[in-house]
């Protein structure tokens, strides 16, 4: 895999840059299947709900995503749903220092 092989897509969520980083067919099986990456990467590793760390790399079947209509469909309907969850909130929730 190189970076040349990927779709890159700039996106915002909540004032957070970040890409997408799209190889659908990173991965071909001999049976016609493949297996698809997906990167998301905040600039400034700043955290996003499916991530503490600004970066994510995820393997997933390609027709899973087309079932959402598309990477940049999947990567909002992925968001969402985390920020139902506590762990989502608390990946982008400001961190409070202690002072002792």
């Amino acid at each position: 895999m190189n970076l040349d092989d990927y779709i890159i897509i700039p996106k915002n969520w909540n004032g957070i840059e970040f890409e997408i980083r799209w190889y659908p067919d990173c991965i071909g099986f001999d049976d016609g299947t493949s297996m698809a990456h997906l990167e998301i990467i905040s600039k400034d590793r700043r955290p996003l709900p499916i991530t503490e760390t600004g970066y994510k790399s995820h393997f997933i079947g390609r027709e899973k995503v087309d079932q959402y209509g598309g990477v940049e469909p999947y990567v909002d309907a992925w968001f969402a749903h985390e920020m139902t969850t506590t762990a989502g909130i608390q990946a982008v929730a400001p961190r409070q220092l202690s002072l002792f």
